[in-house]
């Protein structure tokens, strides 16, 4: 079977020239390295890490494949990204992680190879990167086995959106580089709930992520009115 390959050059080429940065905290990646322990204990909090098989779906340097393989998960971490995958391979080797692999494939590819395999799916800050994220849903509910949780990351589409994170972020603050984010990619709460549906998932707990410039602090809110995070069940 004939997989499409739900990419972006453009986008794979962007992680790709940053990817000897993705270890800095004080690098571009810096907010994903602020933000990880925030999702890392929403999603073990859920789903229990410990002794469960999960994918890690757009893992770049491995950032949140590397910390739950720490809380005791066996992980997999897929990527289209060839220079990002390495430098992730590379850090499980000098930081001696436990139980992670990583994997250059793409999740539609993966899910028609072993449907079903996972008892828990992540998939943060990727879906506004590809041309079609309801593929990308489709093929993370197809991964997950029966009752398994599925977790998505990503940002509204809204004009509030717009001006945090990609004037605010990009251009005002510098958190990101200029061109990180397309405002055309971004997703709506109510979209990506009917990707959820269509694929067979339950949206069981919705979460905003805020920021404040001044403090530096993220934390977790019932605003979804930019960043957003869904978490959902494999009915």
């Amino acid at each position: 079977m004939t997989v499409h390959l739900n990419a972006d050059p453009a986008e794979l080429a962007k992680f790709s020239d940053l990817a000897h940065r993705w270890w800095d905290p004080d690098s571009e990646f810096r907010p994903l390295h602020q933000i990880n322990p925030l999702r890392l204990d929403w999603i073990d909090g859920l789903a229990g890490l410990s002794g469960q098989r999960v994918l890690d779906v757009g893992c770049g340097g491995g950032i949140l494949s590397d910390s739950m393989a720490r809380r005791g998960a066996n992980v997999t971490g897929i990527d289209l990204a060839s220079k990002a995958l390495k430098v992730a391979q590379l850090h499980a080797l000098e930081a001696a992680t436990p139980n992670v692999q990583y994997l250059e494939t793409s999740v539609e590819a993966l899910a028609a190879e072993q449907p079903a395999s996972f008892d828990v799916v992540t998939c943060m800050e990727m879906i506004e990167h590809v041309p079609d994220p309801a593929s990308v849903v489709r093929a993370c509910s197809e991964l997950v086995k029966p009752g398994g949780w599925v977790f998505f990351s990503t940002i509204n589409r809204n004009p509030k959106a717009f001006l945090f994170a990609i004037i605010g972020a990009e251009y005002m603050l510098k958190m990101l580089p200029r061109g990180t984010h397309e405002y055309a990619k971004f997703v709506k709460p109510s979209e990506l709930a009917a990707h959820c549906r269509a694929s067979g998932l339950d949206l069981l707990h919705t979460r905003g992520m805020e920021y404040n410039p001044l403090t530096r602090r993220y934390w977790l809110s019932g605003d979804t009115s930019v960043n957003y995070l869904v978490a959902t069940r494999k009915a």
